[in-house]
């Protein structure tokens, strides 16, 4: 099996244009490469909410027709891979919901790491959860009454979240972005045709023509409505910064800037970087498209060895119903990536990735090269080893399951059957984004994590709760009984 980490999702939002569903709508397959599991928008006029929401791809779920009965000159959307909750239509955001204050949608990328406390003390006060995602904990908490009724709600909710947010929320009057403290995903407002716009990348504004204002910044609400746009801060001290590292790496396109950053630069540089700490004598250098092109271009410019396309890329590569057999043995290794092997025969070869989590991919990919007759394989990977798992929404496994926390650097190596393994240090990895290291949480490389987390108290929360239901199963078992026997 191969494995690549999954994003958690795309966020978007506009308030103030008069195609605002059909602007979402392009907004969101800008950010199609966040999540693939599903896409919902959900459009206002002032009044009444319509939404559409479906699973599979922004293109398969929506046409003119659909984006016409989305009516309304404001609007929210979303992208969504599951880390937290199943995948499935009910789980689809934006979330909705209504209350005394109206009607709400929220949509949200990122992780929050107390909701199983939280979800627990609102089923304990007899609110019900219709989904299994975390998000439905934020939009149950902005419907709730104020315990001041002169304090924002919504400060107030942000104070109660903890973790990596990232948001975008709309009422029947305004559009609300919000950035956790800590600053984990990205966020960014833009203007089009006198419309304020929030995406979660650059990138969709570039397709919508719209131009990029500024970032949101950690721990900042920015509130959009008639009379304009104004801003908040719901966290009194400066929280430690720690944007996620792994958005310069792998997950933003690289066509988006992200704090002042152009991603493609970046990660250019971290092949500079690479080639710089570790050299090695070879014929040319590939990249598994397409994470690792960037960062293979940035060591081939720096080494002055050739740069190949020798690995090609099938773009439209979907599941099959047929699961493999021997005729046709390797067909998890060739129906993504295809090998030109008149490149590689005799040659020696580098091989850029930006990761290598699990390492199953890798080692197939190395396999590929030497069967087609390379002399040597070098791997270089653009980041350090992974040794932690995330859990501020990014889907790496358990410390069980990550490679290099079970294994040395040579164990890895020899695994591979590669003829040399190096990384890029954790230094030369922040050295090539420009920006101060106390800027970036590096938990998943350096184990140290911004936001302190327990996992044994949402294993005791989901445990007691487990015991709730299965104490209510077998009460309305015998009540049941009860009424048969009478």
């Amino acid at each position: 099996m191969h494995y690549y980490p999954k994003h958690y999702c795309g966020v978007f939002g506009i308030f103030g244009h008069p195609n605002a569903a059909e602007l979402t709508y392009y907004g969101l397959y800008a950010l199609q490469h966040r999540g693939q599991e599903s896409a919902g928008i959900v459009a206002c006029d002032g009044q009444q909410f319509r939404e559409h929401k479906g699973m599979g791809l922004v293109s398969q779920i929506y046409n003119g027709a659909i984006l016409r009965e989305l009516v309304g000159d404001m609007a929210v959307g979303h992208t969504r891979y599951s880390t937290t909750g199943a995948s499935n239509i009910r789980n689809a955001q934006p979330l909705t919901g209504n209350c005394l204050r109206g009607q709400i949608a929220v949509a949200h990328n990122g992780n929050l790491i107390n909701a199983a406390r939280l979800r627990d003390q609102l089923e304990a006060g007899g609110l019900m959860f219709q989904t299994t995602a975390d998000s439905e904990v934020i939009l149950n908490l902005l419907a709730q009454p104020s315990p001041n009724g002169n304090e924002n709600q919504l400060v107030n909710v942000m104070r109660q979240i903890e973790g990596a947010f990232s948001l975008v929320i709309m009422t029947e009057h305004e559009l609300i972005g919000v950035r956790d403290p800590h600053g984990f995903r990205p966020l960014s407002l833009g203007r089009v045709d006198g419309a304020y716009v929030l995406s979660s990348e650059t990138c969709a504004f570039d397709l919508i023509h719209a131009q990029f204002v500024r970032d949101v910044e950690p721990g900042e609400i920015v509130v959009i409505d008639r009379k304009g746009l104004h801003s908040l801060h719901a966290y009194p001290e400066q929280s430690r910064r720690a944007f996620c590292m792994f958005e310069y790496v792998y997950f933003a396109r690289p066509d988006s800037t992200i704090g002042g950053r152009n991603v493609y630069k970046v990660r250019v540089e971290m092949g500079r970087q690479l080639a710089r700490e570790q050299p090695v004598a070879a014929d040319l250098v590939i990249p598994v498209p397409d994470s690792g092109v960037y960062a293979a271009l940035g060591y081939a410019e720096e080494s002055g060895i050739p740069f190949e396309m020798a690995f090609i890329r099938n773009h439209y590569v979907g599941r099959s119903f047929l699961q493999p057999t021997q005729l046709i043995r390797d067909f998890n290794v060739r129906v993504k990536l295809n090998l030109i092997e008149e490149l590689v025969s005799g040659k020696r070869v580098i091989i850029v990735d930006d990761s290598i989590v699990r390492g199953t991919t890798c080692q197939a990919r190395v396999k590929t090269l030497k069967d087609a007759g390379a002399k040597e394989v070098h791997v270089r990977v653009s980041c350090p080893p992974h040794r932690n798992p995330c859990v501020y929404g990014i889907d790496f496994p358990d410390r069980s399951k990550l490679m290099a926390a079970n294994y040395s650097i040579p164990q890895i190596c020899e695994y591979l059957n590669a003829d040399s393994l190096h990384y890029l240090s954790l230094d030369g990895m922040v050295r090539a984004t420009g920006r101060p290291k106390e800027s970036f949480c590096l938990a998943c490389w350096d184990g140290d994590y911004p936001v302190p987390y327990d996992p044994q108290t949402d294993k005791e929360i989901l445990e007691r709760r487990r015991h709730r239901v299965e104490s209510l199963r077998d009460s309305l078992t015998r009540d049941d009984l009860q009424i048969r026997l009478l």
